[in-house]
C-alpha cells in the first residue's frame, strides 16, 4: 500500500517535457494509422479505383494507337513492357498524394494540434502517416494490376515476386517521405500542387515507363540514370518480366539509402517543428 503514493508522487514530480511513456506507443501508433487509412477508404472510389481506371486508360490509348503493329521492347510485347511501369507509377503518385495531405490540411484548417498533442514520438508520427500512404499505394497497385490483367492481350504475371515487392515498397516509401516533406514545407494547396506538377509528374513520366532508356541518346540516357524513379520502374519491371535496363542490385541499394536520407530529413524537420510549431 505504501508503494502506491510513492509511485504517484514520482509520476507527478516528473520534469516538464520529460517523456512518461517508455518504448513504442503501439496503441497511439495504431490509432493514427487506422485514422489515416479510414480517411482515404471512405472515398475509395476517388482514392483507389479512380487511379486504376486512369492508369488503364494509358494502356488502352497506347495499345489502340499501335493498332495491329506487334511492337516489342526489350524482347517483350509493348503492352507487357509498359504495364508494370504503369502499376508502380500509380502506386508512387498515390503514396505522395496521401502523405502530402494530412499535415497540410491540419495547418490550413488549424487542426494540426490533433497530430502534435497525442503522446506520439516523432518516429511514431512518421510511421503512422507513411504507413497509411504505403497502404494506399499497395491498394492502388492491386487495383491497377487487376484492371490491367482483365485487359485482353496483356500479361502481368510476376516472375520475381521479391523484386516486385522490394521495388514497389521502395518507390512507395520514397514518395511517401517526399509527400511528408512537402506537407511540412507547404503553406497552401498550391504549394503541394506545384510539387506534384513540376517534380513528381515529370520524374514519373520521364522514368522509362513508356520506353527503354537504352534507346535514348547518351546525354538523355545519363539524365535518366540520375532519376531515382527510373530505378523503381526498372526494378519493378524486372519483377514482372525478368528484364531490366538498369543494374538491379545498384537500384535496390541506392533506393534504400535514399529512403533512409529522406526519413532522416522528415525526422529532423518534424522534431524541430519547422513550419509546424511556429
Amino acid at each position: 500500500m505504501d508503494d502506491q503514493p510513492a509511485a504517484a508522487a514520482s509520476w507527478i514530480s516528473a520534469a516538464p517535457g520529460e517523456p512518461r511513456l517508455r518504448g513504442v506507443n503501439w496503441g497511439g501508433l495504431k490509432s493514427l494509422y487506422i485514422k489515416e487509412v479510414r480517411r482515404f477508404i471512405k472515398v475509395q472510389t476517388q482514392t483507389v479505383w479512380a487511379p486504376a481506371i486512369t492508369t488503364l486508360l494509358f494502356l488502352v490509348i497506347f495499345t489502340v494507337a499501335l493498332g495491329g503493329v506487334k511492337r516489342t521492347v526489350m524482347g517483350v510485347p509493348f503492352a507487357d513492357f509498359i504495364a508494370p511501369g504503369l502499376i508502380v507509377m500509380a502506386m508512387m503518385q498515390n503514396a505522395f498524394a496521401n502523405s502530402s495531405f494530412s499535415l497540410l490540411v491540419g495547418k490550413i484548417q488549424g487542426t494540426i494540434v490533433d497530430y502534435l498533442m497525442p503522446p506520439l514520438s516523432t518516429g511514431e508520427l512518421i510511421a503512422g502517416l507513411v504507413g497509411a500512404a504505403v497502404t494506399r499505394a499497395f491498394l492502388v497497385g492491386g487495383a491497377v494490376w487487376l484492371a490491367t490483367a482483365l485487359w485482353p492481350g496483356v500479361r502481368v504475371g510476376v516472375s520475381h515476386p521479391l523484386a516486385a515487392l522490394w521495388f514497389g515498397l521502395m518507390g512507395a516509401l520514397m514518395l511517401s517521405f517526399l509527400g511528408l516533406l512537402t506537407s511540412i514545407w507547404a503553406e497552401k494547396f498550391d504549394h503541394a500542387a506545384a510539387v506534384t506538377n513540376f517534380v513528381v509528374a515529370p520524374l514519373s513520366l520521364l522514368s522509362g515507363t513508356f520506353y527503354s532508356v537504352e534507346q535514348l541518346a547518351p546525354l538523355f540516357r545519363a539524365v535518366s540514370h540520375a532519376n531515382p524513379f527510373f530505378y523503381v520502374i526498372s526494378g519493378f519491371r524486372y519483377g514482372f518480366l525478368g528484364e531490366a535496363d538498369s543494374p538491379i542490385w545498384v537500384g535496390a541499394a541506392g533506393l534504400l539509402v535514399l529512403n533512409l536520407i529522406l526519413w532522416a530529413l522528415c525526422y529532423g524537420l518534424l522534431r524541430s517543428g519547422w513550419k509546424i510549431k511556429n
